[in-house]
């Protein structure tokens, strides 16, 4: 992360930038963000991430009625040319800074506004393995991006105790869903797929942009298709889009389909 933020529409420097403690956010992770790609200090898909950022608030009932799209855009702006950021990831935060029906602590703000920046995550080969904790497909924060993000965590972290990058998470029925940090996808013969979002999987932007501009079929489909898959990648802002290299104990040569799906992603990048 760099050296300046963005709270609520003013920069300042990280040590200098705090949260209520009392806050909805900050005792339940009642909180929505996103996390954005920046390429040449523009912000990739900006669209895409504030209707998903505005309707997952709508659904946990966090206001930002005090937020607008160019406003907050504008914030977005501002940090980037702060932090001379050129090429990298934002994420946007909103924490919900409301009294709790639990806990009803008086709050100057109803919601607030958190944008940092980084570079990108430095990944040079991926390797993935399974992870033990489950995808409940019928939770109501299914489809969410939301601040209470332990479980991703503590499932990417305990696979890279055993020495891989990411962890694949199965649901309740036995069915791919995603990563913990991104999106997954899977290439048999000269066919992609990917999990649907019925699987509990989490609707990615980048998932979304991928969609829109390539023949991917969304499947709800147990591990073993994974194990048979020719190749597997994952998508998200901070990785775009990764080649798994290894996958438990299998190792992957070089794809020539992921290859040219690559070069075509690149191409639709400077359209």
């Amino acid at each position: 992360m760099q050296k300046f933020v963005s709270f609520n529409h003013r920069i300042r420097l990280v040590s200098k930038t705090n949260l209520s403690a009392i806050s909805s956010a900050a005792l339940f992770g009642k909180g929505v963000f996103t996390t954005i790609a920046i390429d040449n200090s523009e912000p990739f898909l900006w669209p895409k991430h504030w209707r998903r950022l505005t309707e997952n608030a709508n659904r946990l009932g966090i206001d930002l009625s005090d937020f607008s799209s160019e406003l907050v855009r504008l914030s977005l702006t501002d940090i980037i040319k702060k932090n001379s950021l050129r090429t990298g990831r934002a994420r946007l935060t909103f924490f919900d800074e409301k009294p709790s029906q639990i806990w009803s602590f008086k709050s100057p703000h109803k919601t607030s506004l958190l944008i940092t920046t980084a570079e990108f995550r430095n990944v040079a080969e991926v390797r993935l393995t399974v992870s033990g904790f489950p995808v409940t497909s019928a939770s109501p924060l299914v489809n969410i991006k939301s601040c209470n993000y332990l479980e991703n965590l503590l499932a990417v972290e305990e696979a890279r105790r055993r020495g891989f990058d990411e962890a694949l998470r199965l649901n309740e029925r036995g069915h791919i869903t995603a990563g913990c940090l991104a999106n997954v996808f899977w290439l048999k013969g000269n066919k992609i797929y990917t999990p649907s979002l019925k699987t509990g999987c989490l609707a990615g932007t980048m998932r979304e942009f991928l969609l829109e501009n390539f023949e991917i079929f969304e499947v709800e489909k147990p591990l073993t298709n994974l194990r048979k898959a020719d190749g597997i990648f994952l998508t998200s802002a901070g990785l775009k889009i990764a080649e798994v290299k290894q996958f438990e104990t299998r190792i992957f040569k070089p794809s020539k389909a992921f290859s040219k799906l690559e070069a075509d992603f690149a191409k639709l990048l400077k359209t």
